[in-house]
């Protein structure tokens, strides 16, 4: 909100020099997304909203703000991306989608969050660890001065960030991001007091200081911070973290309703006051046009947004004893490319190489033990069938912990086998002693389908008898229908739905 400032003082008669001084205090990252770009005009930008307790230059915030915002001092707090949020803005002029991931989704990580493989972890922590590994790298290497080492390190956690999101949502172009701290959430509501916002139900909590009233109501800047991080009440045990999510997605489309009716977008004094938030508390991409986004991004208030909150399957913990959400991964690659291409068929023709049906004399009398982690329900079963037709005897088929790599090893006795199957997949064959005599254990990461698996019959009992072939990625699942995020009673939503909620008008959430 706080860059659209600099489309409307330019569009005032503000001279482009001006518009150049207004900017020069915006922090600009040092690196843009890697991966693939969006084609034409379209635009993936994902916002990430970071938990620290310090501003964009890594200076502690006022002592009043830490009062204000009841989330501890400077020393609370760190990398992570608390608030995640893709924002899809189509080319050719459609309505735009806002895609927010809940926090602690369970997924791979960008390796350079991790010094081991797999790297795995919650979604937001892919910026934190990619951080703390990078400052200590750059430290040993002698950079001293503590911004220059601040910022350098960011600019790791930014791309660790992105990349991971990218690839979460099925490798979905992140073209740009836009990087907020606690305070701006809270600087932005300070300048826009009082905000209109809408509760279902009574709710507090004595965590993040919320107390709030059934129906419409007017909050502060402090009583907003509590709304949007609020993520616990006592008397409402089914409310979660993904109830926060779409607490800040009310917020949002209160706060452009504010920007909209209060007259902030017309003035050129309140939008500068926006402007130096952003200065303060915002950091953008290389790549991003400050001018160019600001012009789009205004075409979002007026079109109109459909904001999401992506599902998740059941609560966890990892091995730290940290609680997680479980995800299914198909699931949410289905569901991002519906919203993102809405109406694709979701079925794809491939033409590709006759299936290898060879079979394996060597494999006689060896047993094939599938382990399936590759996030794909079924998996092993349907390999265990497809590779008994080249004379394995059919062992386990287990899942095993998410990775992203198949690997193929043997025990005692099976190496010919093993080494026979690994060519027709493509991989290599390992010994080990963990694998009992006379079996093969075939492991199969998140790589399977487009790798290893790719010439292997595993979604027919037959061999198919062309070399082309049409099938349905597993990722094409139907996705499920919406809930609305903003129904009440019985009717709200579950930890566990996809839910939806538009910006006609005051949204009313739990």
């Amino acid at each position: 909100m706080a860059l659209l400032a600099v489309a409307v003082l330019t569009a005032t008669g503000a001279a482009w020099r001006r518009y150049h001084q207004e900017l020069s205090g915006l922090t600009i990252s040092g690196v843009t997304p890697d991966g693939p770009k969006s084609s034409g005009k379209t635009q993936n930008i994902l916002v990430m909203g970071l938990d620290s307790r310090l501003d964009e230059h890594g200076n502690p915030l006022p002592q009043d703000m830490y009062d204000a915002l009841h989330a501890g001092d400077d020393s609370e707090g760190g990398f992570n991306a608390n608030v995640l949020i893709l924002v899809h803005i189509p080319g050719d002029g459609s309505k735009s989608t806002a895609i927010s991931i809940p926090r602690d989704d369970y997924v791979t990580l960008d390796p350079a969050s991790c010094a081991t493989s797999p790297c795995k972890g919650k979604i937001k922590q892919a910026y934190g660890f990619a951080y703390a590994r990078a400052k200590d790298k750059l430290a040993a290497a002698g950079v001293k001065d503590p911004l220059e080492l601040d910022q350098k390190s960011r600019d790791a956690g930014r791309l660790a960030e992105s990349n991971t999101v990218g690839k979460f949502l099925g490798n979905v172009p992140v073209d740009h991001f836009v990087e907020i701290t606690l305070a701006a959430f809270f600087q932005i509501a300070e300048a826009e007091q009082p905000i209109t916002v809408c509760l279902n139900e009574d709710t507090s909590d004595g965590y993040s200081g919320a107390n709030f009233k059934k129906g419409k109501q007017q909050i502060d800047a402090a009583q907003a911070m509590a709304f949007v991080r609020q993520r616990r009440d006592p008397d409402q045990p089914l409310f979660t973290d993904l109830d926060r999510t779409r607490r800040q997605q009310a917020f949002i489309v209160s706060l452009a309703r504010q920007l909209q009716d209060g007259g902030t977008l017309s003035s050129p004094g309140k939008l500068r006051a926006l402007l130096d938030i952003a200065k303060q508390n915002t950091a953008i991409d290389s790549g991003l046009d400050p001018l160019s986004f600001a012009q789009r991004a205004s075409a979002l208030l007026d079109d109109g947004l459909s904001l999401y909150t992506l599902p998740v399957k059941d609560f966890g913990t990892d091995d730290a004893g940290e609680s997680i959400n479980i995800v299914d991964s198909d699931e949410i690659k289905g569901i991002v490319r519906n919203l993102l291409s809405p109406g694709a068929s979701g079925t794809t023709t491939t033409t590709t190489p006759a299936p290898a049906t060879t079979g394996i004399p060597d494999a006689t009398g060896i047993v094939l033990n599938v382990v399936n982690s590759s996030g794909e329900n079924g998996l092993a079963a349907k390999v265990e069938q497809a590779l008994a037709t080249r004379g394995f005897t059919q062992g386990a088929a287990t899942t095993g912990a998410a990775r992203d790599t198949t690997t193929l090893t043997y025990g005692a006795g099976a190496e010919s086998a093993a080494t026979a199957l690994a060519a027709q997949l493509g991989l290599t064959a390992t010994g080990s002693a963990a694998v009992e005599a006379q079996a093969v254990q075939l492991t199969l990461g998140s790589d399977a389908r487009s790798g290893p698996l790719a010439n292997v019959p595993v979604d027919q009992a037959d061999p198919p008898t062309s070399a082309t072939r049409t099938r349905t990625p597993a990722t094409s699942t139907t996705p499920p229908v919406p809930v609305s995020a903003t129904a009440p009673g019985a009717n709200a939503p579950e930890a566990t739905d996809l839910s939806q909620m538009d910006t006609g008008g005051i949204p009313c959430v739990r």
